[in-house]
């Protein structure tokens, strides 16, 4: 039998006359597999190549790979949906994919490329079109300024971070991230063989920065300042005075970049206001902004984002996206033309999906501030609610176990309440859980009933 592992459901994999079974739904550790050592290679693994053979193979990765943790996110989220394909009736709140179609003019502009026969590849940093409507949105919607030369489209924001982050990072550099961050963060900047930098915030402070704590972190290796507002996991949004406060600090140190994360810009509640870092006085030169269309606009699997920024800067980024995927999708470059055509914000498609986070948002907060022992920061933006449940933490669940961590919890809340969320501890913050909100109504307020039933039997358990 063939050592080929299909990307059937389930495979048998002889391997030292063993047959192992492999599920494609369910992560395992490849620790079980027979293994021996590679010669001439003291780190590589080698594994028998068949019952038949005499021969083995290398199996090790590059310890750059190794260093970097999976996504939490994209794994909670695929066993939520393998539950769901088997009838398990989980409702699924990990992912952060807003639950609207994309706006129909945005969609017809993608199907009239294709009719049309816009199907051929593009120029590496985007069509000469899209650049343009990109730089007359940042002038307009953001206060900043740039040439089309200046920006490079990418497939994705996640792209354009990853590439940020590899151009101006170099072994040894340090990444400075608040916590609670983005899951990638942290993976890309050891990507970069740089090393994360991890500044813890307060659900008191809203989980914003202090200037102080970032002021004393700084050193000789700072490299880049990673921003994102509104943010996720947490919702909260920078106010300008707070951003002027740390651009003043930026300032004082002329290796230091910011890499300003501004995807969620248009999912924001008054009176909350959005500023770009790049718009504030001597910050230009130094900031790196990354958007991109699918939160705002619905267009998650349009795959689609950009950076702007110094052209030294961005030349490099293109550089490296030139030898890795070439330029983004003809098709969806020509429906983000038509996002940005919707008007300011994205105009009345955006502003009614807005309108319907905020009263989810609204009736979520609602609801937890009902329940004794949870912590709740109310989210300026974006569509997740960041919780403190470590109230929690100690408990222990009859036929469960002990409640230990965010981890746990979320284990404990899938199996007993069936509803999919994300541990804190995948953002840098064991204490929280992370809601995502882009549900419908209905849903929100049967996961919510869920949640709280599960919760019941914690509350009058006995910590041990």
């Amino acid at each position: 039998m063939a050592n080929t592992l299909y990307n059937g459901a389930t495979c048998r994999i002889p391997l030292r006359n063993q047959s192992l079974a492999f599920s494609r739904h369910v992560s395992r550790s490849l620790s079980f597999l027979p293994i021996t050592r590679a010669a001439k290679q003291p780190n590589a693994i080698a594994v028998k190549a068949s019952s038949h053979s005499d021969f083995d193979f290398d199996l090790s990765l590059s310890p750059r790979v190794n260093a970097v943790k999976p996504s939490k996110t994209v794994a909670i989220s695929d066993h939520a949906t393998a539950l769901v394909q088997a009838g398990v009736p989980v409702i699924r709140l990990a992912a952060g994919e807003p639950d609207f179609d994309t706006p129909a003019p945005i969609a017809e502009a993608g199907i009239n490329a294709i009719r049309e026969g816009y199907t051929r590849y593009t120029p590496n940093a985007g069509t000469m079109e899209l650049r343009q409507a990109i730089c007359h949105k940042l002038k307009e919607e953001n206060g900043i300024t740039y040439t089309p030369d200046q920006v490079v489209v990418s497939n994705g924001a996640k792209q354009s971070i990853a590439q940020a982050v590899l151009a101006v990072s170099s072994p040894g550099d340090e990444v400075i991230i608040p916590a609670p961050f983005w899951v990638s963060y942290p993976e890309m900047a050891r990507l970069a063989d740089a090393t994360p930098v991890i500044l813890p915030t307060l659900i008191s402070d809203n989980f914003l920065l202090d200037p102080k704590l970032l002021e004393s972190k700084i050193t000789e290796r700072s490299r880049l300042l990673i921003l994102c507002s509104p943010s996720n996991p947490t919702g909260s949004v920078y106010p300008k005075e707070l951003l002027e406060e740390i651009a003043r600090i930026v300032a004082k140190h002329p290796r230091l970049l910011v890499l300003s994360d501004e995807i969620y810009e248009h999912i924001i509640y008054a009176p909350a206001t959005h500023t770009s870092f790049a718009s504030l006085p001597g910050m230009w030169d130094r900031t790196l902004t990354v958007n991109g269309f699918s939160k705002a606009f619905a267009m998650t699997g349009w795959r689609l984002g950009y950076i702007a920024g110094p052209k030294h800067f961005v030349a490099a980024c293109g550089k490296i996206q030139s030898q890795f995927t070439s330029g983004a999708s003809s098709i969806a470059q020509k429906a983000a033309v038509a996002a940005l055509g919707l008007g300011h914000a994205g105009g009345e498609a955006v502003s009614t999906m807005v309108k319907a986070f905020r009263e989810r948002r609204d009736f979520l907060v609602q609801s937890f501030r009902e329940i004794d022992g949870i912590k709740i920061s109310e989210p300026q933006g974006a569509f997740y609610l960041f919780l403190d449940l470590s109230f929690y933490y100690g408990r222990e669940a009859e036929g469960f176990g002990k409640i230990v961590d965010s981890e746990s919890l979320c284990q404990y809340l899938l199996e007993v309440g069936q509803v999919a969320l994300v541990p804190g501890s995948a953002f840098g913050d064991d204490t929280c859980i992370r809601i995502s909100y882009a549900e419908s109504l209905t849903t929100l307020q049967a996961a919510v009933e869920r949640i709280k039933k599960a919760l019941v039997p914690l509350s009058s358990a006995a910590l041990v």
